[in-house]
């Protein structure tokens, strides 16, 4: 398993491949439909030092509060990405992040996006949010938590050894794609059997 620094550079993503397992240790923040929107409406200035070079990740988590002001993740479970495929190519290269996280894979769009801008799609587990949070030690910052709400806010938090797989590469590679070409097959010939 590789392990990938936060910031990273564009070389090192380039390398990795359609099923590498990555642990990414680092700063990274966190974005869902809201914070997309929001981050192609403008330029934002002020978040944008948090995502080039680094990732976003699709989730909304469930935070605690400690009695010193700071926060804490309790549950950081991967979210569905497709959502976020109107506006995922845009915020890359707006941005200069160098890969998304989520859970399910997404579109053509941004597969090219990940393609001319040399970012990756990694896949988080789904159903593992707490075990996902304790790779997460602490939250630097967060951003529109009180026009957006805890879901939606964006959370810059600090990850260590966070355990991702490479689903889309930036060199056209798909799981996703290869997963549905198969099972497109595989229906084909069952239903071919069955006339």
């Amino acid at each position: 398993m590789a392990e990938l620094k936060l910031p990273v550079d564009e070389k090192s993503i380039r390398a990795l491949k359609v099923g590498d397992f990555v642990e990414l240790t680092g700063r990274m923040i966190t974005g869902r439909d809201a914070a997309h929107k929001w981050l192609l409406e403008d330029f934002r200035a002020d978040v944008a030092p948090f995502l080039k070079d680094s990732v976003i990740y699709h989730c909304g988590p469930v935070v605690a509060k400690k009695g010193d002001g700071s926060w804490s993740f309790v549950a950081a479970g991967p979210t569905t990405s497709i959502r976020e495929e109107p506006y995922q190519a845009d915020v890359i290269g707006r941005y200069g992040l160098r890969g998304v996280i989520g859970k399910g894979g997404m579109g053509a769009k941004t597969l090219a996006g990940l393609g001319k801008h040399g970012a990756v799609y990694l896949h988080a587990v789904g159903g593992a949010a707490q075990v996902l949070a304790r790779a997460i030690p602490r939250v630097e910052r967060v951003f529109m938590l009180d026009e957006f709400g805890v879901p939606e806010a964006l959370w810059v938090i600090e990850v260590q050894r966070f355990p991702v797989m490479v689903t889309m590469d930036s060199n056209g590679g798909s799981l996703h794609d290869e997963v549905e070409a198969r099972s497109q097959a595989k229906l084909k010939e069952l239903l071919a059997r069955k006339a």
